[in-house]
């Protein structure tokens, strides 16, 4: 929300669901991380419009995690919708993002503006309209979770993008292997796009874990955040035919350079090497399996 509102990227649907923090953070911890942002998003949109492109929009997103994310309200802006947009997160945070949805008009008039057919299916965990879905669900019990998608037509035959933005390092290797196989079975054409820390066995990668264990954040899938050939083999090894991985200093150095210099332009960074070495240690996959050539 902040890096929105000091001119990071353009999101008019953010303030919605974030009110504004109060205070700044530290300049080089503030910029270094906006950067970060920055980069996550323009990099997951790229590879997200790219998917969109070759389907042209024939299929369907489920964003994993998705929290208070705002992809499916620029999407429709940009005329870009797939024919259905999944969400799923833990039925507390589901909860509160319908009640934003259904309170604040800018929300709710796009996902009608999209619906046709019957009326709107809304309970308090979950919310089905025939361009958007959100379900209230356990990422680590994939049974679960396909049961509820396909209650709200989830379509199997239809090309799938699958977006995890920093959720796999939080359920354990076994669970986080268990949904990326899951997936991997269930669509014949699929893309899986994953966002999370990477090189986490160094210094650096040390301290970013015990700043987290002191606020009570427990990364319980860290251990394949080695490197990028974990995080590669990882999705190989669960069924995916193809899978690269970046870190976000390449990701950030393929980003147009004219809006980088304009980013760069808004807050002063005298701290290069420290905002390096946080690039360092996030990173995009990307895996794919495709048996119809896309």
């Amino acid at each position: 929300r902040f890096a929105v509102s000091v001119g990071y990227w353009k999101d008019p649907y953010i303030q919605y669901f974030v009110r504004q923090a109060k205070e700044r953070k530290a300049p080089e911890i503030n910029r270094g991380k906006l950067a970060c942002y920055y980069a996550r998003v323009h990099g997951v949109s790229y590879l997200i419009k790219a998917f969109l492109k070759k389907t042209e929009c024939n299929c369907q997103i489920v964003n994993l995690g998705a929290g208070m994310d705002t992809l499916f309200w620029r999407l429709k802006d940009e005329n870009l919708l797939p024919r259905k947009y999944f969400e799923v997160d833990f039925p507390m945070i589901v909860a509160r993002k319908i009640h934003n949805i259904k309170s604040k008009p800018p929300l709710s008039k796009p996902i009608m503006e999209s619906h046709s057919g019957d009326s709107l299916l809304i309970d308090s965990h979950s919310l089905d309209s025939s361009r958007y879905s959100i379900v209230g669900a356990d990422l680590r019990f994939s049974s679960d979770l396909e049961e509820k998608l396909k209650k709200h037509n989830l379509d199997i035959h239809l090309p799938t993008l699958l977006v995890a933005e920093c959720v796999l390092v939080y359920m354990t290797p076994q669970q986080s292997a268990s949904l990326l196989k899951w997936a991997a079975s269930t669509f014949p054409v699929a893309m899986f796009i994953n966002y999370e820390q990477v090189n986490m066995t160094d210094r650096f990668g040390q301290i970013m874990i015990e700043n987290l264990q002191r606020r009570q954040c427990n990364l319980a899938g860290v251990e394949v955040c080695r490197s990028l050939d974990s995080q590669r083999e990882r999705l190989l090894l669960n069924g995916w035919e193809t899978a690269r991985a970046i870190d976000m200093m390449k990701v950030y150095s393929f980003l147009p350079q004219a809006d980088v210099k304009r980013i760069e332009g808004l807050e002063f960074l005298d701290e290069k090497e420290l905002f390096e070495q946080l690039m360092q240690h996030y990173c995009i996959c990307w895996a794919s399996k495709d048996s119809s050539n896309l």
